[in-house]
């Protein structure tokens, strides 16, 4: 047994945990039944959507499959609703999500937890009514390997739902020190956030604590997104930007030293005034925290070493 599994085993006894598939096909069912016993292993009552491993082209299902799936943990209300995994497919079910629905099983104690694709589903919910959610790991991503088990990812991810994570900290680049916010923590992923501009499923947060990552995308793409964002008064609004991985991308021989440090640059000459925060440890990497989507959170920075605090909600 891991070593990491062995600390986690039986820490969280009860918590009723349902595995789902919202977006993309998984590929591969045996990641589903490691993730499954992983969690078993860690004391959480598993149960797998019926749904969950269901193939449409690159779908976990149909539409109307995935949507029913959405719906019917919804009403079951399990302590934890875990992605299996990203991909496409949620902005596909935006217009037919009962958030009602969704909203009730959160005040009935559900966690929904996600991040890369749920982003459409958080940012959604936060749009229509509101209801907090988790930017955290997915099953079949981060805890389905034998070999291998990111600590941080791990422990976090315990704690966040056994309600005792108030906070975590990181470390950012030189230059922050002195920053400082409070507001709404919203975001998630870049190009899923840019997609929804124009939707009536792009919350509207002013004073809010924005949080993006991305995966896969070149720094001229992810300029291009923000200068999106902050041309559509968006970045300008908000009291902080935190800044997760942005990995996977290729570089090409016309960028000639264009970074992804040059393309922030850009961007934070667009934006005085808003603190654009670096080294957030979320994303598409293997070291992930967890984070309240919805929740107020306040943000610090001392030297290099930064916070993002908020305790229990009221």
């Amino acid at each position: 047994m891991n070593p990491i599994d062995t600390e986690l085993a039986a820490s969280v006894p009860g918590l009723a945990l349902t595995l789902f598939s919202p977006s993309g096909v998984l590929a591969d069912a045996a990641r589903l039944r490691r993730a499954r016993k992983r969690l078993q292993g860690w004391g959480f009552a598993v149960q797998v959507d019926e749904a969950a491993s269901r193939k449409a082209q690159r779908f976990a299902g149909n539409d109307e499959e995935r949507l029913a799936a959405l719906h019917r943990i919804a009403d079951a209300a399990p302590d934890v609703a875990l992605a299996t995994r990203g991909g496409y497919g949620l902005t596909r079910l935006l217009p037919a999500i009962d958030w009602a629905r969704i909203r009730a099983s959160i005040e009935r104690g559900t966690r929904w937890v996600g991040y890369s694709d749920l982003t459409a589903l958080q940012m959604g919910l936060l749009a229509h009514g509101g209801g907090d959610t988790w930017c955290g790991p997915l099953a079949c991503d981060d805890f389905c390997h034998a070999d291998r088990l990111d600590e941080t990812t791990a422990g976090c991810f315990v704690e966040a739902m056994t309600g005792l994570l108030e906070g975590v900290g990181f470390r950012t680049e030189a230059g922050l020190s002195g920053a400082s916010a409070r507001g709404t923590l919203w975001g998630g992923n870049l190009s899923v956030l840019c997609s929804l501009l124009g939707t009536p499923h792009l919350p509207r947060i002013k004073g809010g604590v924005l949080l993006l990552e991305d995966v896969a995308e070149h720094p001229y793409r992810v300029e291009r997104m923000l200068l999106q964002l902050a041309q559509a008064g968006i970045l300008g609004a908000q009291k902080a930007v935190l800044l997760g991985a942005f990995s996977d991308w290729k570089p090409s021989p016309l960028d000639k030293g264009y970074t992804l440090k040059t393309a922030l640059a850009q961007v934070r000459a667009a934006c005085p005034g808003v603190p654009f925060i670096t080294g957030l440890p979320f994303g598409h990497v293997p070291t992930k925290i967890c984070l309240p989507f919805g929740r107020r959170v306040q943000v610090e920075v001392d030297g290099r070493n930064a916070w993002v605090a908020w305790g229990h909600p009221h």
